[in-house]
């Protein structure tokens, strides 16, 4: 460990008279989790050169702990850290034609950084190469409570959530015309051990009939990568448009049915009782007038 720090010490020294062209990707380098990757570096020697004279390091920049290391001919992995080991390697074959690529394999969401090759053979250079690591999230699903029974105006819950990804998720909610509501949302997402998220968002809404909410899941780095959507019923109640069950609605017509059979009974019967009753007044005053007659009569005095 001490002749490796003594020797990155003095490549370091010898940095500001560097003259070895070393290249990356000006990109950052987007690796997806549990597949393999290639962290691409290149030098170009100004002449033939020996591999025994060949020295090339591979550091994380921000700490400078040794991911890879050759020298002297041969693989140098004393001081490797232990997170790399058994997962990355050189290109060996390609070595003299300057190909000083790291081989990552079974990347980790540990391996989310930057990553600095250096190469030496008389001159020296270095450059640095970002590495994005990235997991596509399952298919989104969407849940709705209430499920059902819900009428115009009741507050529903909508839930929109996917596993497994990495890094976190961005959501867009939009109805059934296209409008966005993602403004109303809440979000949350919990990484589990492997550092892979978990995301659940929350739109609370005011139920219309028979709308429409989508809900669409946006790596960003990997994009778009699969939307869901739900549907609300809500009965319409204003005007004509009032639904009613098959049971419901012959039920209610065989009620007004009976009531009206009912109201047009009891008018006959009040129309009979009130006819009967203007033929007895009638009956009542002819029998009053014929006695005021037969009275008058028996009082006028007989003339002799």
């Amino acid at each position: 460990m001490a002749a490796l720090a003594l020797l990155l010490a003095a490549l370091l020294a010898l940095s500001a008279h560097a003259v070895l062209e070393v290249q990356v990707p000006e990109m950052p380098v987007v690796a997806l989790y549990g597949q393999d990757a290639v962290l691409n570096c290149s030098f170009a020697p100004t002449g033939p050169f020996n591999l025994s004279d060949l020295s090339i390091f591979w550091q994380l920049t921000d700490t400078k702990r040794t991911v890879y290391s050759y020298w002297d001919g041969r693989d140098q992995l004393t001081d490797q850290v232990e997170g790399f080991a058994n997962r990355t390697g050189l290109f060996h074959a390609e070595l003299g034609s300057g190909n000083a690529s790291l081989a990552l394999r079974s990347v980790r969401i540990a391996d989310d950084g930057s990553f600095t090759c250096f190469v030496r053979i008389e001159e020296y250079g270095s450059a640095a190469v970002l590495v994005q690591v990235a997991a596509p999230y399952s298919k989104p699903q969407v849940t709705s409570e209430p499920e059902s029974n819900v009428r115009p105006g009741d507050v529903v819950t909508l839930s929109c959530m996917a596993h497994g990804g990495y890094p976190e998720a961005q959501v867009m909610w939009l109805d059934g015309g296209g409008r966005n509501l993602t403004d109303n949302v809440t979000v949350s997402q919990v990484a589990n051990e492997e550092g892979l998220f978990s995301m659940r968002s929350v739109l609370t809404v005011m139920a219309e009939p028979n709308s429409m909410y989508n809900c669409t899941l946006v790596n960003p780095l990997l994009g778009a990568e699969g939307h869901a959507s739900a549907s609300i019923t809500a009965p319409s109640v204003t005007g004509l448009n009032m639904v009613f069950p098959p049971v419901a609605l012959w039920v209610t017509v065989g009620l007004a049915i009976c009531l009206l059979g009912l109201l047009i009974a009891l008018a006959v019967i009040c129309g009979r009782k009130i006819k009967e009753s203007c033929e007895e007044a009638d009956k009542g005053e002819e029998g009053k007038e014929l006695e005021e007659d037969e009275s008058k009569t028996a009082m006028t005095p007989l003339k002799s």
